[in-house]
């Protein structure tokens, strides 16, 4: 096979992503009879069958899951040609995607986004709260806080610290039930849970607590929710000690129980090295959580 035909390969990469031609005819600005034309004809080019119709979906064949990455590796490759022809690689201006959990989200990054604001008022960050690891290779963010180190080779890593959660409580709860101060002090006492069905009890148990699922008070799937719950005086829960201590109406309880202590990854994917505004976003996220 020679000559691939380029707009042949983005006629297949945007029916893939899209999943319907009509979709994908719209992504690229064409008519849907010349987007098929161009699948069909990728399609002959290479000898293979790309996609199989189901009702108004065009579904990927196996042999089209295989080259889809393929095909996204050059499509990359191609965006980042085109962004150093034209010298938009090295404009500090556009959106950047960032993934964080919940919390991370709703206490953490915001500070960081309003300096960085300050700094390059040309790049619009989007924030995602998610607790599932984003999917950068499908660039579902460009930016992404993760608390384990990716393995993915084709993703860029950088371990920007160890950080650290303890327990805590509201002032109004510790004027109620005590201030409890060892492990054993908390048998018998309420803790706001994370999930009902998560393994936020083996957890506890985990780190030396005598407690059962009698000892939650409530339950709540987020950090957000969770963390809203202990400042009411629903009982104990654990948190990042950097929001907890921008927490007012809260204290630490427990305090001869060990901080847990877990990393702060920022990862990224390979247009963080043609991107301008990815690095400037990337390095911004770095200093700041660092």
């Amino acid at each position: 096979m020679n000559e691939l035909d380029w707009n042949q390969l983005k006629a297949f990469l945007a029916t893939a992503e899209a999943g319907s031609l009509s979709a994908a005819a719209r992504k690229l600005g064409l008519t849907q009879p010349t987007l098929s034309r161009q699948v069909a004809a990728i399609e002959r080019h290479m000898g293979v069958t790309l996609f199989e119709r189901v009702g108004k979906a065009m579904a990927l064949t196996s042999t089209g899951l295989d080259l889809l990455e393929h095909a996204r590796a050059m499509g990359t490759a191609a965006e980042a040609l085109a962004l150093a022809a034209t010298g938009r690689s090295q404009a500090v201006g556009g959106v950047v995607s960032v993934s964080a959990t919940d919390a991370m989200a709703a206490y953490v990054v915001p500070p960081l986004v309003r300096q960085l604001r300050e700094q390059d008022p040309g790049i619009v960050v989007e924030v995602i709260a998610s607790n599932a690891l984003s999917d950068l290779l499908r660039r579902e963010a460009d930016i992404a806080i993760r608390h384990v180190k990716p393995e993915q080779p084709e993703l860029i890593a950088r371990l920007v610290r160890e950080a650290s959660a303890c327990f805590y409580a509201s002032e109004d709860w510790v004027k109620v039930h005590g201030h409890p101060r060892s492990a054993a002090d908390a048998a018998g006492l309420p803790f706001v849970g994370a999930g009902r069905n998560g393994p936020y009890l083996a957890y506890l148990q985990h780190h030396g607590l005598p407690v059962t699922e009698a000892n939650f008070s409530c339950h709540a799937e987020h950090s957000v929710a969770s963390w809203s719950l202990v400042r009411a005086g629903m009982g104990i829960g654990a948190m990042m000690d950097d929001i907890a201590r921008q927490t007012p109406g809260v204290v630490r309880v427990l305090d001869d129980v060990p901080p847990v202590m877990f990393p702060v990854w920022l990862v990224s994917h390979r247009e963080l090295r043609t991107s301008r505004r990815i690095r400037v976003v990337f390095e911004a996220l770095a200093a700041g959580l660092a």
